[in-house]
C-alpha cells in the first residue's frame, strides 16, 4: 500500500521524482524510501570545483585536468517577473538542442546541471513555463534597412569610369545633334543651367534634355595631348609606354611645359581664392592634391588634401613652410584618448610617455655618440690604410632604420593622407611649382608636368568631354526577359559631373536608375574631415562658381564617408539607396 501510494504521488508530482533522483549521489547512505516527499526544497549548493567534478565520476583525480580543458559549464540568465523580481534560470546549452531540434524541457535542464536542479523547479512551480527561453538565437537582432534619401552624400573622389542602368532607355543619350552639342558646351561655358520639366515623358524628343547631358560632360585639363591619356597618373606606366614622347630628351621642352604648367597652376588658384572655380585636382604620378575653396565641405577656409605622402614629401613640405596635419592620425588618436578617458588616466599615460619619449631621445642620442665613438675607435685602423670612407657602419645604420620605422610604415597608405588649411595652400601651390620631385626624372613618364583636372575653365587649359556608350541589353528576370539600357561613362569624372547626370537622369528615367562606380584608389581618402567642426551651412560665396545651385549645395555638405568612397547608387522611385567600400 505503501509503494502503490508512492507511485501515485510520484505520478502527481513528477518533479518530486527528479529532486529523489538528484539526491542520491548527494548522500549515499541515505536510502529512498527514507526521504520525505514534503521536505522543503534544498537550496542550491555551491558549483563544484573542478576537483570535485572529476572525482564524481567514480574515478580517481584525472592529473591532466586544467582549467583550459575543463567542460564549460551552462550559463545563467537574470529574467524579471511581472512582479519586478529577478528569477535566475538555468539555459541548457543550446548546441544539444539544435542538434535534436526538440526545445529545452525541465527534465532536460535538470540533468544537465545536477546542483541546480531544485531551484529551477521551484521557480517552474511558481512562475511556470513562460520563463523558460526556448531559443535564445531566435533573439536576433533586426536587420536594418537600407538607407533612403532623397540625396546620396557627398563624395570627393574621381571616378575612372561609370556604368549606369535602367529599365527605361538610355538610347537618348547617344548621337546628340549638332545644335544640341553646340549649346551644351555654350552653356558650360557660360554657366548657364536650363531648368527641366519634372515629369518628361519621351526624353528623346526633348532638345533641352540632350543639350544638358553634353553640358554635364564637360571638364577642363591641362596639359591635354591627343595621343595620350594623362589620367590616372599614378601606376600608369604601360599606358605611355611606347608612347612618342619628345621632351624625354629635350631638357628645353620640359622647361616650356613646366613654365605653361606653373602659369595654369597660378591662374587655378587664384580663381578658387576668387570663389569662381569650387575645386580643382592635381595628379602626379607619386600623389594627388584636391584644393577645395572656403565653405565646401563645411570648411571655412581653403583646404588641399594631399594622398598618399611619403616621409620624404612630408619633410620637404615642412622645409618650405608649409604647416600640414594628418587627420586620420588625428582621428586615432582621438578615438583612443576617449578610451583612455573611461578609466581616468589619460593626462598620466600621455606625461609619461612624454618623459619615456624625452628620456628615449636622450638615451638614443647618448647612445648614438657612444656608438659613433666606438665605431671611429673600432674602425681606426681602416685610417692607416686609407679606406675608412669606403666602409659602411651597419649599426649607426640599424639605430636609424629603428628610428624611422614608424614614419615610414605611413608611406603609401590611407593614413598618410595630409590636409593643408588656409594661407598655408599658398605655401603648397608655392611647394608644387618650384618641387622637382613633382616631375618624374625616369620612366616613362619623364618631364611631364602633373594633369590639372577642373569642371570649370582657366589659364591654358583644354574642354575635354566623357566618353559615353549605350547600349540596350535584355535580361532574364523570373524566367522572362525584361528589357534594360546601361550608359558606360569613362574618364576623370568629377564630383559635380556625377552629380549632375543623376540629377538629370532622375528627370530622364523617372526616378529608376542604379549606378556603379569605379573610384581612382588614391582619391578615396579624400572624404575624410578636415576640420574639427563641421558646419551645415556653407561660409563661402560660390554663386558664380560655375556649377548647378544644387551641386554647389551638394558639395557644401560635410564629409561623412571617412576614408571611403561610394562604390554603388541606387535611385527607385525618386529616393537613392547607395554603398561605400
Amino acid at each position: 500500500m505503501t509503494q502503490q501510494s508512492a507511485s501515485w504521488s510520484i505520478c502527481k508530482r513528477p518533479a518530486e521524482l527528479v529532486r529523489l533522483r538528484r539526491k542520491r549521489p548527494r548522500n549515499a547512505a541515505e536510502r529512498p524510501g527514507e526521504s520525505d516527499s514534503s521536505t522543503a526544497t534544498v537550496a542550491p549548493t555551491a558549483p563544484p570545483s573542478l576537483h570535485s567534478q572529476s572525482r564524481s565520476r567514480g574515478n580517481r583525480r584525472n592529473p591532466f585536468v586544467t582549467w583550459d580543458n575543463a567542460p564549460s559549464r551552462p550559463k545563467k540568465v537574470l529574467v524579471e517577473d511581472e512582479d519586478g523580481e529577478d528569477v535566475g534560470v538555468l539555459m541548457k546549452l543550446m548546441s544539444t538542442e539544435r542538434k535534436s531540434g526538440d526545445p529545452p524541457t525541465r527534465d532536460s535542464l535538470a540533468e544537465k546541471n545536477p546542483s541546480e536542479d531544485d531551484s529551477l523547479l521551484e521557480i517552474e512551480e511558481q512562475h511556470g513555463n513562460s520563463l523558460l527561453i526556448e531559443d535564445p538565437l531566435a533573439v536576433a537582432p533586426v536587420s536594418i534597412a537600407p538607407i533612403r534619401s532623397t540625396e546620396y552624400p557627398a563624395d570627393w573622389s574621381l571616378k575612372t569610369r561609370v556604368l549606369f542602368t535602367s529599365p527605361v532607355s538610355l538610347t537618348w543619350t547617344e548621337q546628340p545633334k549638332a545644335q544640341e552639342e553646340a549649346l551644351g558646351l555654350s552653356n558650360s561655358c557660360r554657366a548657364q543651367f536650363s531648368t527641366l520639366p519634372p515629369n518628361l515623358q519621351e526624353p528623346r524628343y526633348w532638345s533641352e534634355v540632350r543639350s544638358a547631358f553634353q553640358q554635364c560632360l564637360v571638364y577642363w585639363q591641362h596639359p591635354s595631348l591627343p595621343w595620350l591619356s594623362l589620367f590616372p597618373r599614378i601606376n600608369a606606366e604601360k599606358s605611355f609606354s611606347g608612347k612618342n614622347s619628345p621632351w624625354t630628351q629635350d631638357i628645353a621642352v620640359q622647361e616650356s611645359l613646366m613654365k605653361e604648367w606653373s602659369v595654369s597652376l597660378s591662374s587655378l588658384y587664384s580663381l578658387l581664392k576668387a570663389g569662381l572655380c569650387p575645386y580643382f585636382y592635381v595628379c602626379s604620378y607619386q600623389f594627388t592634391v584636391l584644393f577645395r575653396a572656403a565653405g565646401l565641405a563645411g570648411s571655412e577656409c581653403i583646404t588641399a588634401l594631399i594622398s598618399p605622402t611619403t616621409r620624404g614629401l612630408r619633410e620637404a613640405m615642412r622645409t618650405e613652410g608649409v604647416e600640414f596635419s594628418l587627420p586620420l592620425l588625428k582621428e586615432s588618436r582621438r578615438i583612443r584618448k576617449q578610451h583612455d578617458a573611461v578609466h581616468q588616466r589619460v593626462e598620466e599615460e600621455e606625461e609619461d610617455q612624454d618623459r619615456d619619449l624625452l628620456r628615449g631621445d636622450e638615451e638614443c642620442q647618448k647612445e648614438d655618440e657612444g656608438l659613433s665613438r666606438d665605431n671611429d675607435d673600432s674602425l681606426s685602423w681602416l685610417k692607416e690604410m686609407g679606406i675608412q670612407d669606403q666602409i659602411r657602419k651597419p649599426e649607426s645604420i640599424n639605430i636609424q632604420l629603428q628610428k624611422e620605422g614608424p614614419t615610414l610604415s605611413l608611406d603609401h597608405k590611407p593614413e598618410s593622407a595630409v590636409c593643408v588649411e588656409g594661407s598655408h595652400s599658398f605655401n603648397l601651390i608655392n611647394f608644387l611649382i618650384n618641387c622637382k620631385s613633382v616631375v618624374a626624372a625616369a620612366g616613362s613618364q619623364t618631364g611631364l608636368p602633373p594633369t590639372l583636372l577642373a569642371p570649370t575653365a582657366f589659364r591654358g587649359a583644354t574642354m575635354n568631354v566623357l566618353k559615353g556608350r549605350s547600349v540596350s541589353v535584355k535580361n532574364l528576370v523570373d524566367c522572362t526577359y525584361q528589357h534594360s539600357s546601361s550608359l558606360e561613362l569613362t574618364g576623370p569624372i568629377l564630383p559635380s559631373s556625377l552629380h549632375a547626370i543623376t540629377a538629370l537622369l532622375q528627370t530622364a528615367q523617372k526616378g529608376n536608375f542604379s549606378a556603379a562606380l569605379y573610384t581612382h584608389t588614391p582619391t578615396a581618402v579624400m572624404n575624410i574631415e578636415t576640420c574639427q567642426e563641421q558646419r551645415n551651412k556653407a561660409v563661402g560665396n560660390l554663386a558664380h562658381c560655375g556649377l548647378p545651385p544644387a551641386s554647389v549645395n551638394w558639395l557644401q555638405m560635410p564629409s561623412t564617408l571617412g576614408k571611403t568612397a561610394l562604390t554603388h547608387i541606387a535611385m527607385n522611385n525618386h529616393s537613392y539607396t547607395w554603398k561605400s567600400g
